[in-house]
């Protein structure tokens, strides 16, 4: 039942994401930004933008911190190493393991599909280039990994301590990045929206399998039990 509500919940998410995509390209579409480039809700993203102005110390710390994520997606691939190793077997790693790589490939996917067809331009360019901006980048790979720390730390230890410190740095982290990345001034607000939709999708449907896959473990058990 749990596992069926957050895939619906992560389905609505993926569906919000593409119909604000498609919104966005047909919707207040106007030149806006040093980059002259064409762009969907153009009054409410450049009253946003001239709002907030152009950090780009911000920008800068945003996108180092940047790595972050990353050193946590490289973390759980060394835990899913160890235990291969240990375990001699790849059918032996905790399969909550084995989904979250496959969710990490999932969210690299989509972080280079719109790299490389790109929907918006940044709002200012960046070292004199002109760069895709929709979804913020990082913003979706902040959103899509602290939760899945937060998720394994509540599957791996018991201690409410380690529990309530990892809940409260990953969401001070995850609040300073979003927040960052959208006054800073290198994006739209719409690209940062757009991160949220997606990464909160992608999340619930991991969230899901993992659901799914204990609810028959429990069952497996149950039944070897009754045996």
């Amino acid at each position: 039942m749990k596992g069926k509500r957050h895939l619906w919940i992560g389905l609505c998410f993926i569906v919000a994401f593409v119909v604000w995509t498609v919104l966005l390209q047909h919707i207040d579409v106007a030149v806006a930004g040093e980059t002259e480039k064409y762009i969907g809700f153009a009054t409410l993203n450049v009253w946003f933008h001239r709002l907030t102005g152009t950090n780009m110390v911000l920008y800068s710390v945003t996108d180092w911190l940047g790595f972050v994520p990353i050193a946590i997606c490289f973390g759980f691939a060394v835990l899913g190493l160890v235990q291969l190793i240990q375990r001699r077997s790849l059918f032996k790693v905790d399969l909550d393991i084995i989904f979250l790589g496959a969710y990490y490939v999932l969210v690299i996917f989509f972080y280079l599909l719109f790299e490389m067809v790109p929907i918006n331009y940044r709002p200012i360019l960046i070292e004199g280039r002109i760069e895709a901006s929709y979804p913020s980048s990082t913003t979706l790979l902040v959103l899509s990994v602290m939760p899945t720390l937060v998720f394994q730390m509540q599957r791996r230890t018991k201690k409410r301590s380690a529990r309530t410190m990892t809940i409260a740095l990953a969401a001070s982290f995850s609040a300073f990045m979003v927040v960052g990345r959208l006054i800073s001034g290198v994006h739209w607000a719409t690209d940062i929206i757009a991160s949220i939709l997606l990464s909160t999708g992608l999340f619930m449907l991991y969230w899901s399998i993992v659901d799914v896959m204990d609810k028959k473990k429990d069952a497996r058990v149950k039944n070897n039990g009754i045996q």
